[in-house]
């Protein structure tokens, strides 16, 4: 008899093949729901409704680091972004280089989000910008009310306040009460075209391609979690969900690759593929641990001395044991 599991991430191209039965996930019978990410992330950490389900990198270090997670991730990563072009600024506010954000008052919708994670981070290697250095205020960037996912135990050093409960980060920009804002979505502001609101790094592009060949990262934003009983009760569930997972994303970046027509609507898709390739490699979205290394332990360096871990992880301890090491074919 089949496990039945209940699956909870996003329908990607990388997890299509997966929702429409291409590809099995061997011993098991999937129930995949299609959810918006932050809806997977609330229901997972609140309730822990689903077996498996995609969740927020920094959420779920953080209570690893507490020994409060419900969930044992995969080295699974469905959610990779660079995040120069997370950073939004008020076009009166004289911010012209990251530099300038010192001493500003920055917008964040939760400061453990993990694009902020890397923000931070990023701005502190490249540019000497330290989380200290910034006034954060946070709150829903176009809804009132919203709260951090987990509790936060940060160090006092670090400036921090809630937006008004009937204010939103998306007016306070506007009408420059912060001066930056920085968010994994657009704010609706800059999305319409508002002159007020633009990007610190307009030409985002060329920014990220030169931080990536200068340190070799592609940062990782989401990861799949098994819960935890579930896992202690099959052990081998970890192995058939990453074997699973890596093959759907394969075949996602396989049917990029094929250009006899093209099955994303973009019209210059092909040059787009091969200017990943040549920048990043044909593995450029790897899952796994082996070739992540230097990305993951970046991230959870931040994610410590930012004061959101209770301790600095080690990759050991973010994943299944089994899934370290593979067997090859």
């Amino acid at each position: 008899m089949k496990l039945p599991l209940t699956i909870a991430c996003w329908n990607y191209d990388r997890t299509r093949a997966l929702f429409d039965g291409r590809v099995s996930v061997e011993g098991c019978e999937p129930n995949y729901l299609d959810l918006p990410v932050e809806e997977t992330f609330f229901r997972a950490l609140h309730a822990q409704e689903f077996d498996v389900a995609e969740l927020s990198l920094s959420s779920y270090t953080m209570l690893r680091s507490r020994g409060e997670s419900p969930y044992t991730a995969i080295p699974v990563f469905l959610s990779r972004m660079f995040r120069h072009s997370a950073i939004y600024i008020h076009a009166d506010s004289g911010i012209r280089t990251p530099r300038d954000l010192v001493g500003r008052r920055v917008g964040v919708p939760e400061y453990q989000l993990t694009a902020p994670v890397w923000v931070r981070g990023i701005l502190g290697d490249e540019y000497g910008v330290s989380p200290t250095d910034l006034h954060w205020i946070t709150g829903g960037v176009e809804q009132p009310g919203r709260q951090e996912k987990v509790p936060l135990r940060l160090p006092p050093e670090v400036r921090i306040e809630k937006i008004g409960s009937d204010d939103t980060l998306n007016q306070a920009l506007l009408e420059r009460r912060i001066d930056a804002l920085i968010a994994p979505r657009a704010p609706s502001s800059f999305a319409q075209g508002s002159p007020a609101v633009r990007r610190l790094f307009p030409e985002f592009k060329s920014v990220e391609k030169a931080y990536y060949q200068k340190v070799g990262i592609f940062p990782i934003m989401h990861v799949v979690g098994i819960r935890n009983e579930l896992l202690q009760q099959h052990p081998w569930l970890a192995s058939s969900l990453l074997k699973a997972f890596t093959k759907a994303k394969d075949i996602a970046v396989h049917e990029l690759s094929d250009v006899t027509a093209l099955k994303a609507t973009l019209p210059w898709l092909a040059s787009e593929y091969a200017d990943s390739v040549a920048t990043m490699g044909k593995d450029y979205w790897s899952y796994g641990v082996k070739g992540n290394e230097a990305t993951l332990n970046a991230f959870l360096g931040y994610h410590h001395s930012q004061g959101l871990s209770a301790r600095r992880l080690e990759l050991t301890d973010l994943f299944a044991p089994s899934t370290f090491a593979q067997v090859l074919v």
